[in-house]
């Protein structure tokens, strides 16, 4: 189908995003999956089932979850096509455009960059943790800075451009199979206990949907940063993801500063290798990101216009 459904679902996120009042009365279609990936892990990832058991039913939710997801979205997608035909491609896009999170990921760094700005560091604080999932509390300046940076740059790939490389690949179905998957990485995906075991099938489907998206986003970010080549081949896999470290040693690069390193979670640190050189982001650097982040994104609209002239 040549109609630029991906370029119209950019532009009404772009445009509108999630809205607030929306999501106070509907919430948003993710949090659906994120019950139903909960629910599953209360019920099957008790103590008193083997890890083996517990693997098995973390790939049996996987699989509900990726037949709900999908399901749906091949069923919305079929229903379309069946009364409008090619002509209800405007449809597919409004249908696709709730899980791009291009306007929303900006909404989120943006007050973070302004409370530095305003040498607000409890606000700053308050707001990067909306964000990202290490303790912050005890954050200085330049670590809320680092802490905005990465999320910003790994964001980019989850939310916006494999999001938008899976509706490409597959429709509706993908991109909504791809948001559900994203999703259980972030619920149960995580290489400690008590969800290591249970988690294992969504962080290796996560790492499998995200092979070829976290490079695009990778290239993106040094095109647009004019740089950064040379630090995401060298550091990418000094990062614990094969996929995140393609986007945050991009982004390093391109700003010509360092990220990652120690982090708290829970009280602890964790002694995590730097990525990048030179001198720490600082809020300086939060707004070259910004400003980078916003001219992949203007690619992004150039490739997903390129798609729609060529198929």
């Amino acid at each position: 189908m040549a109609e630029p459904i991906a370029l119209a679902a950019l532009a009404l996120d772009a445009a509108i995003g999630w809205p607030a009042w929306l999501y106070a009365r509907i919430g948003h279609p993710v949090g659906l999956f994120a019950r139903l990936i909960t629910a599953c892990e209360r019920r099957w990832n008790t103590a008193a089932r083997s890890e083996g058991r517990r693997r098995a039913l973390g790939t049996l939710t996987m699989l509900l979850v990726l037949l709900a997801s999908g399901g749906t979205g091949w069923l919305v997608e079929q229903a379309i096509l069946s009364l409008a035909g090619e002509a209800g491609w405007p449809l597919i896009a409004l249908a696709a455009w709730p899980a791009l999170a291009q306007r929303s990921l900006h909404d989120h760094v943006r007050p973070v960059l302004d409370a530095l700005r305003a040498f607000d560091l409890p606000a700053a604080r308050r707001a990067v943790a909306m964000i990202v999932g290490r303790d912050t509390r005890r954050l200085d300046d330049l670590g809320v800075a680092r802490a905005a940076t990465e999320s910003l740059a790994e964001s980019f790939c989850d939310g916006v451009v494999a999001p938008l490389v899976w509706l490409v690949v597959a429709g509706l179905p993908g991109l909504w199979a791809y948001r559900a998957i994203n999703t259980a990485d972030s619920l149960i995906g995580h290489p400690e206990p008590p969800l290591r075991a249970f988690g294992w099938a969504a962080a290796r489907t996560d790492d499998l949907a995200n092979l070829v998206p976290a490079r695009l986003a990778a290239g993106l970010l040094c095109l647009a940063g004019g740089g950064g080549w040379r630090i995401a081949w060298r550091d990418h896999a000094r990062h614990a993801s094969p996929n995140a470290g393609w986007p945050e040693a991009a982004m390093a690069g391109a700003l010509g500063v360092r990220l990652a390193g120690p982090v708290s979670y829970d009280g602890e640190v964790s002694t995590k290798p730097w990525i990048g050189e030179g001198r720490s982001a600082d809020s300086a650097a939060l707004a070259r990101a910004l400003s980078i982040y916003l001219r992949a994104c203007g690619l992004l609209w150039i490739l997903a216009l390129g798609v729609a002239w060529l198929v």
